[in-house]
């Protein structure tokens, strides 16, 4: 859903941009503006896009970044920390195993 949002605004800008080109290009046909007026118009619109995309795009992540965290989801720091563990139980059960024999470790029902 965010995706599709962010997607379909990045499609706008660049349709925009085509547009303000195709309009500044009409405006050196016509003379009224100079090649190197045009030239340094779509220069300076496309570096405040640039820079507004680069804003957006920061602005996004964190929004996601806040909404990961308020969901309470693991990260992946800690999935790697839970699967050490595992792995180190998992050493420990085996040694035990070992020592005394798997059927003495099981754990009687209550």
């Amino acid at each position: 859903m965010i995706t599709d949002i962010i997607r379909k605004t990045l499609l706008a800008g660049v349709g925009f941009q085509e547009k303000f080109s195709e309009f500044i290009d009409d405006f050196v046909k016509k003379g009224e503006l100079s090649q190197s007026q045009g030239a340094k118009l779509i220069r300076e619109w496309t570096d405040i896009a640039e820079k507004s995309t680069s804003e957006f795009n920061k602005s996004v992540g964190e929004v996601v970044e806040k909404a990961l965290q308020k969901m309470n989801l693991p990260t992946k720091d800690d999935v790697d920390a839970l699967n050490r563990k595992v792995q180190a139980l998992s050493l420990r059960v085996k040694r035990l195993e070992a020592r005394t024999g798997p059927e003495e470790n099981i754990i009687p029902d209550e």
